[in-house]
């Protein structure tokens, strides 16, 4: 097996990175567009049951509700919040041996995605950049200054997301995947990162905030935010969370 760097799925994370020299004069293949839904015109059309009786049918409406949330009101996000939202979003919940597992699934039970956020409005938090201790179901400070507009920045200059009380960001420890499953791992990489941001999603609409997935970032400038070597560790998604902006009546006359 080749070393990392000369792996063809190393080399693609590179190549598909962004930079603010580039970005716009990136090459874009022409690739013509397709239809939005997969149909199988001849086939029986069998309707499926939509008056669920199931326990499980409790998570009907936040998913019913989940939209992309850009605009968030001042009020703070708590920590029992946060805490429930990192819990959901990679705590673990059983062991068996050397393996811990979590409440996302991960290839090989290898989990090569690391949380890291920047809090900028969370109870009994002082602003500034942290890392998700799973091990240890706690947090580690990074940084004592607030990173939000930092990561806004860094984001494609997104607003919104130093708008947010809490701006999630997920690494990837290349190796610890990689080692294992080769080129096949990159693919994992992003697996991973997606079934964690969805946890977090979802959990960010029980909590009584909103979410929106982030994957448009500077490469480089998130990963300088953090202080990771993007040859062994590096940013793939982000989220920003926060409470739903409601918007005040204004009293008539």
């Amino acid at each position: 097996m080749p070393e990392l760097p000369d792996c063809s799925g190393y080399k693609y994370l590179r190549e598909s990175a962004y930079d603010r020299k580039t970005i716009r004069g990136m090459p874009r293949p022409a690739i013509a567009e397709t239809e939005p839904f997969k149909r199988y015109p001849d086939a029986e059309k069998i309707p499926l049951p939509t008056n669920w009786t199931l326990k499980e049918a409790r998570i009907t409406p936040l998913l019913q509700k989940r939209r992309s949330l850009r605009k968030y009101d001042k009020e703070p996000v708590s920590m029992e919040e946060l805490a429930f939202m990192l819990w959901a979003s990679q705590g673990i919940t059983a062991k068996s041996g050397n393996y811990s597992f979590r409440t996302t699934p991960s290839a090989g039970a290898l989990y090569p995605i690391e949380t890291y956020f920047s809090a900028n409005s969370v109870e009994d938090l002082d602003p500034g950049l942290y890392h998700f201790d799973v091990e240890k179901f706690s947090i580690d400070r990074l940084t004592t200054t607030n990173t939000a507009e930092s990561m806004a920045a860094a984001c494609l200059n997104q607003t919104f997301m130093a708008q947010a009380a809490v701006g999630f960001i997920w690494t990837a420890v290349i190796r610890r995947c990689m080692c294992k499953y080769g080129n096949r791992g990159m693919r994992y990489l992003f697996l991973d990162s997606g079934h964690i941001c969805q946890n977090l999603v979802i959990a960010a609409e029980a909590t009584g905030n909103g979410a929106c997935p982030v994957a448009a970032f500077y490469d480089d400038e998130m990963n300088e935010l953090l202080d990771i070597n993007p040859e062994d560790e590096t940013v793939l998604y982000a989220a920003a969370v926060g409470k739903r902006f409601v918007p005040k009546k204004q009293c008539s006359l």
